[in-house]
C-alpha cells in the first residue's frame, strides 16, 4: 500500500512529482496491460483528485501529456487514452495565445535550442499545439506547422540523410499534417516527427542545385547552358550527354545535375 499525502497547497511541480511517484508505484504493483484516466480514478482516486485540481493545460482540461511523459519509460507506453471522435473544425486564436504567451520568450527553441531544457520546452509547446489541433482548431494546426518548419529546416541543414527532402515542400507539409493527426503516444512528438521524415524520405532521390552558367567541366569548354536543347518532336527540354554524341537526355540527373537553378 502506497502512502500518498494529498496536496492542497504548494506548487504545480510538487503536485506533479507526488502524482508521478504514486502512479509509478501503482502501475508496477498492478501491472495492467494498459491504463487511462478511468483506471486512475478506480485505483488512485486521491491521485486523480489532485490531477484534476492542479495539473491543467493552458486551454483547460487535464494535462495528461505532462503526467504521462513524467512517468517511468517502462509504463509510458501503457497509456491508452480514450479515442475521441473527429471534432468539427473551428478557429480560436485565443487558445493559441494561451499556449504561446507562457513560452513567448522561449520560441527560439524551434530554431536553435541551446540545451536539453530547450529541447523539452520545444516538445512541450509542440504537443500543446498538436492537442489543440487534434481538437479541431485549424489555426493551431497552421501555427504548429509554421513553428515546426524552422526545426525541419535545421534538420535539412544538419543531417545529410534529411537533405533529400529539399524541394519537396508539399510532401513535407503532408507528412507533418499526418503526424499531427496520428500522434497518440505520450512520448516526444518532435522525435516522432523526425523518425517519420527519416523513414519516409528513404525513397526520395536527393536534389543538387546547379547554375546553367557553371562551366561544363575541367575537360570541356563552355557553360552548361550550351548543353540544353529542345527535342523538335516532343518539345521536351533536355541535355546533350557529353561523350555520347548527340544523344538527347531529358533527365538532368543522368548528367550529374539534379536541379537547375
Amino acid at each position: 500500500m502506497f502512502c500518498f499525502s494529498a496536496v492542497t497547497k504548494g506548487t504545480e511541480m510538487d503536485s506533479l512529482q507526488e502524482v508521478v511517484a504514486e502512479l509509478n508505484g501503482l502501475l508496477q504493483q498492478n501491472s495492467p496491460a494498459t491504463f487511462n484516466s478511468t483506471w486512475i480514478v478506480e485505483h488512485a482516486p486521491k491521485c486523480y483528485s489532485i490531477i484534476r485540481k492542479h495539473i491543467r493545460s493552458e486551454v483547460g482540461g487535464i494535462d495528461w501529456d505532462r503526467i504521462t511523459r513524467a512517468l517511468e519509460s517502462g509504463v509510458q507506453r501503457l497509456w491508452a487514452p480514450r479515442r475521441k471522435r473527429n471534432s468539427r473544425p473551428y478557429r480560436n486564436r485565443k487558445e493559441i495565445d494561451l499556449i504561446l504567451n507562457r513560452y513567448r520568450s522561449k520560441l527560439y527553441v524551434f530554431v536553435a535550442p541551446a540545451d536539453t531544457t530547450d529541447l523539452q520546452i520545444r516538445d512541450t509547446v509542440a504537443i500543446a499545439l498538436v492537442r489543440v489541433s487534434q481538437a479541431g482548431n485549424v489555426l493551431a494546426r497552421a501555427e504548429v506547422i509554421d513553428l515546426l518548419r524552422y526545426t525541419i529546416d535545421g534538420w535539412l541543414e544538419n543531417y545529410c540523410y534529411m537533405s533529400r527532402w529539399r524541394g519537396h515542400e508539399d510532401e513535407i507539409e503532408k507528412q507533418v499534417n499526418g503526424c499531427i493527426s496520428r500522434y497518440r503516444y505520450s512520448g516526444s512528438f518532435i522525435r516522432y516527427l523526425f523518425r517519420t521524415l527519416e523513414y519516409a524520405g528513404r525513397g526520395i532521390r536527393s536534389l543538387r542545385g546547379c547554375s546553367l552558367d557553371d562551366p561544363m567541366g575541367h575537360e570541356a569548354d563552355g557553360r552548361k547552358i550550351d548543353l540544353v536543347i529542345r527535342d523538335p518532336e516532343t518539345n521536351e527540354i533536355g541535355f546533350y550527354q557529353l561523350g555520347k554524341g548527340q544523344r538527347f537526355d531529358a533527365d538532368p540527373q543522368s548528367h550529374g545535375w539534379s536541379a537547375v537553378l
